[in-house]
């Protein structure tokens, strides 16, 4: 399995999404920079946190447009996966990729501190190695992560399961049901404010992050594991 961390003018999770790979799953990963126009070469994107391009005009609203966008899209409508952390988030929701939009927390203040988690789903490309109904902490650092959506939006979410996390306890900033992560229908798109990347050894103060690249991985190989099931029927009824 292939992993692209992409990297933006601003982004400063790049490095931290890098090493989590390498320290969780040991597969190869490359950073892959804004202007690239082919990611064939990969099974999983990720958008990593940080401030792209400034976040001038709003956060993710210029990203949006850089050419390896137009990539991620079709990777994403290709099944691949692809995993956007805060930053990444809003670019992703910003792209049309996911739903809602990130807005300034309600405080108006930037927050930076471990959060308890709610996994509402585990059954997305990025949470199958959790329990449903599990708590989880991970640290947040946002002053836009305020998510919302509108009503008829929310009750889509909800009908759909796409609702990946909530935080449990306080909110730290707003956001509409105590929503921390969503995932497109699919569930091979997944966005969250919180940074499992930071959160993938005990001395960082906790591991619990450390699962959605896990997950991810077993997505892919039961991918291939299921293909050559079928590749290896079809040869059979040749046969």
């Amino acid at each position: 399995m292939k992993f692209a961390v992409l990297v933006f003018p601003g982004s400063n999770c790049d490095l931290d999404m890098y090493h989590a790979v390498e320290d969780t799953v040991q597969q190869p990963v490359d950073y892959v920079w804004h202007t690239a126009t082919d990611l064939s070469a990969y099974d999983a994107i990720l958008v990593p946190g940080g401030f792209s391009y400034g976040d001038y005009l709003r956060c993710g609203a210029i990203a949006q447009f850089a050419p390896v966008m137009e990539e991620v899209r079709k990777a994403a409508e290709a099944g691949k996966f692809v995993l956007g952390v805060c930053n990444g988030f809003q670019i992703l929701t910003e792209a049309g990729l996911l739903p809602g939009a990130l807005i300034r927390n309600n405080s108006l203040k930037f927050r930076c501190h471990p959060v308890d988690l709610v996994v509402e789903n585990n059954k997305t490309a990025f949470t199958n190695d959790y329990a449903p109904g599990e708590t989880v902490r991970i640290p947040i650092a946002h002053g836009e992560g305020n998510y919302y959506v509108d009503e008829q939006t929310l009750l889509t979410l909800k009908a759909n399961n796409q609702i990946v996390f909530r935080y449990a306890g306080e909110n730290p900033n707003g956001s509409t049901d105590n929503i921390a992560g969503v995932s497109n229908e699919r569930g091979n798109v997944v966005g969250m404010m919180p940074h499992p990347e930071r959160a993938v050894k005990e001395l960082l103060g906790s591991k619990d992050g450390a699962r959605m690249f896990t997950s991810v991985l077993n997505a892919f190989l039961s991918r291939v594991n299921s293909g050559a099931v079928h590749g290896a029927q079809a040869q059979s009824e040749r046969v």
